[in-house]
């Protein structure tokens, strides 16, 4: 009996596990218990190289391109500036600063449009207002604790069609508003044929860990001294803010003597409009300290042909592109794009000190946190040259540690036959052609001489550096290049084949 029970039982269990089987097949069970929700599976994600070229990094510039993107349609007639997205009132939502222009003419303001977020009506805009700036290209817009009560203050700085330079303010109340509702007070409007400048000053613990208010920060104005006959003579201008008028209200004047050279090469330099200037800041500017003395491991590399600025310091370089020029009084007022961080923007204010020095100011417009910690404002001397120019180095200058960084000769090697040029340029001919062409310029770093090469036909190289060792009768009759990499952590070696160069005598 019981044998035959197990032989009937047998193919039965078969049979139902075989229709069980069948069923999960065609009829898979629900995870989530909810009926016809897709269930995506995990996939593996292989990484791929990344790009060589920085500037063509796909995820920095989806994020850059989604920044400045407006999260509301505009009117027409309206022009987008610059774009502000950043989370503004701790709500985990971003919201957005738009500075934007609504006629084409060239004395027409700049806008500024505040948009927020509400679950109800989705992204809108509720204030806007105008700002002292007219020339689209130069506005930059940031927020900033001015006041030290934590208050959210707009700041949009920028030129205007006189080619004064200009800082608008708006602050937002700690008042209350109906939901929907927001509000700005303009505390401060500046204009100055010079520069400005907000004087921040270290806040106590208390205030980090908002236990306290913090100091109001100070503004400042730098412009020419109309009572004076020297072109290079300044007032500068104090600004403190009042807070029983809710206004920043002047507070000091304070007359800062130029230096006193000769006003017809100023008036050279200056009347040759922007041209004029950027032909004049073209090369290499060495950091001047506050003791007079140059640091060579500082320093600015102006190529206004190439639309690019190099900066080096801490170690670090960056290179930038030089996008937009507008002269001003006493120099130029550049903006520029770094090539690898897109959403950073750098602001020069250059103005001339001497025949031989500028002064620069460097204002920072990042959309990312990205912060750069390197001090370049300041005075900037131009590169020295041996010969009788280096006997008029500053106290504290070796001479003998710098080096021109132009020079006119060519040198035969290995690799063919390379022609320096004096107004900075280079070549490079094997076979009767010309393989590479660009930008190059000797400089000393650490007390070892360095090339740096900038080619233009090789969309793969960004710049390639060179230790340089002289040799010969005169210390440049033979070159030996050896390719090195700058970093944070200095000259790096590449272990590749040094590169020997006799020069061709004339």
């Amino acid at each position: 009996m019981t044998r035959k029970i197990v032989k009937i039982l047998t193919p039965l269990i078969f049979l139902f596990t075989a229709a069980c089987i069948v069923v999960l097949y065609f009829m898979p069970p629900q995870v989530s218990g909810v009926p016809g929700k897709k269930q995506w599976q995990a996939r593996v994600v292989i990484p791929r190289n990344p790009d060589p070229d920085p500037v063509d990094n796909g995820a920095e510039r989806m994020v850059y391109e989604d920044s400045m993107n407006a999260k509301v349609a505009l009117n027409e007639g309206e022009s987008i500036v610059a774009v502000l997205t950043q989370d503004m009132d701790g709500d985990m939502v971003d919201e957005q600063i738009l500075a934007f222009r609504q006629s084409p003419a060239e004395d027409s303001p700049v806008f500024i449009t505040y948009i927020d977020f509400d679950e109800e009506r989705g992204y809108s805009r509720l204030w806007s207002a105008s700002t002292a700036v007219t020339r689209p290209g130069t506005a930059s817009v940031y927020v900033q604790d001015l006041i030290g009560d934590r208050s959210l203050c707009i700041l949009v700085n920028g030129m205007n069609s006189t080619g004064e330079q200009t800082l608008t303010v708006f602050q937002k109340p700690a008042e209350e508003t109906p939901p929907g509702e927001i509000s700005f007070i303009k505390i401060a409007e500046l204009r100055t044929d010079g520069s400005i400048q907000v004087q921040e000053t270290e806040r106590t613990q208390a205030y980090q860990k908002g236990l306290a208010k913090g100091e109001s920060f100070t503004l400042a104005t730098y412009g020419r001294d109309p009572g004076s006959t020297n072109i290079l003579d300044q007032v500068e201008l104090i600004y403190t803010y009042n807070a029983v008028n809710r206004r920043y209200e002047q507070s000091r004047m304070t007359r800062i003597p130029g230096s006193q050279i000769e006003t017809r090469r100023v008036q050279e330099v200056l009347s040759g409009g922007k041209e004029g200037f950027e032909q004049f800041i073209t090369g290499l500017w060495y950091y001047v300290s506050p003791q007079g003395t140059l640091d060579s491991r500082q320093y600015i590399y102006f190529d206004p042909g190439s639309r690019e600025i190099i900066f080096y310091g801490e170690e670090i370089q960056q290179v930038f592109t030089w996008q937009n020029s507008s002269a001003t009084r006493r120099g130029l007022y550049v903006s520029s794009q770094n090539i690898s961080v897109t959403t950073l923007r750098r602001f020069l204010d250059i103005e001339l000190e001497s025949p031989d020095s500028i002064r620069v100011k460097v204002f920072e417009d990042v959309r990312l946190k990205i912060y750069v910690t390197a001090p370049w404002d300041g005075s900037y001397r131009k590169a020295a040259v041996r010969g009788p120019a280096a006997d008029a180095a500053p106290a504290g200058m070796d001479p003998g540690n710098t080096v021109p960084p132009y020079i006119d000769a060519s040198y035969d090697g290995s690799i063919g036959r390379m022609v320096f040029s004096p107004d900075g340029n280079y070549e490079l001919y094997a076979g009767g052609t010309i393989q590479k062409r660009g930008r190059y310029a000797f400089f000393m770093l650490d007390n070892q001489e360095l090339l740096e090469l900038r080619p233009r036909n090789s969309p793969a190289l960004t710049h390639e550096t060179y230790r340089v060792d002289r040799g010969g009768d005169d210390n440049s009759t033979a070159l030996t290049l050896t390719r090195i990499r700058l970093g944070t952590r200095g000259v790096r070696e590449l272990h590749e084949a040094a590169i020997s160069l006799v020069k061709n005598m004339p």
